[in-house]
């Protein structure tokens, strides 16, 4: 019988992301971003998302934000076991300059999703895609995020205080990660050389090998 995979992605990718990830030993769900609730905390965000994880013993995917939100879930169902990708796993292992975003609520006067959009060179960097195709990709699905939920993700980001490790899980990261990058994150990881934030575009055969494994 197959297992049930619920993915998520991260801010700058949707389900494309993972298309070349051979899931096949799975049932899998994509989960679309729900629209958050007036003075909704990321705890009660990922309350509402492990209602509708119906597996008894889920295996969850999580990119980026997306791996955030999946750690978060998982206090809601001990049984689920994650796959990390290119992510943080506590608050200790979030930049410093993140923290620092925390403190003096920078974050919360950027022009975010108007200069992430205008500053290419830079948005395409930091997320680490180097083909036309994907840069094109990329500069879409930021132009399609909702504005509201683009700060509120980010802010959950630099505000998340979580320090419990959760109870089953692997860590993938790419070791030129710019998003999250690896000197901050603890060990225990899978590291894949040279990889960067989108691992799934670029480094999907190494992926598909771990998966094999964890399965």
């Amino acid at each position: 019988m197959k297992k049930d995979i619920y993915i998520f992605s991260g801010l700058g990718a949707d389900e494309q992301v993972f298309d070349k990830l051979d899931v096949n030993a799975y049932n899998v769900f994509f989960m679309n971003w729900m629209d958050i609730r007036p003075g909704e905390n990321i705890s009660d965000y990922a309350k509402r998302y492990s209602a509708k994880i119906t597996s008894a013993t889920p295996v969850i995917m999580g990119l980026s934000f997306g791996g955030i939100i999946a750690i978060e879930i998982a206090k809601y169902l001990p049984n689920a076991r994650l796959i990390l990708i290119a992510t943080a796993k506590t608050k200790f292992e979030l930049p410093f300059y993140y923290r620092i975003s925390r403190i003096t609520r920078l974050h919360k006067i950027l022009p975010l999703k108007s200069g992430i959009i205008r500053f290419a060179p830079v948005r395409n960097w930091l997320f680490g895609v180097h083909t036309p195709k994907d840069k094109s990709l990329l500069k879409k699905y930021i132009r399609e995020v909702n504005p509201v939920f683009l700060r509120w993700a980010i802010n959950a980001i630099v505000t998340w205080n979580n320090t419990q490790l959760p109870l089953h899980y692997i860590h993938i990261h790419g070791t030129n990660d710019k998003i999250f990058p690896i000197g901050f994150i603890k060990p225990g990881i899978i590291k894949i050389n040279n990889g960067e934030h989108l691992l799934p575009l670029y480094n999907y055969n190494e992926i598909n090998k771990i998966l094999k494994e964890y399965i």
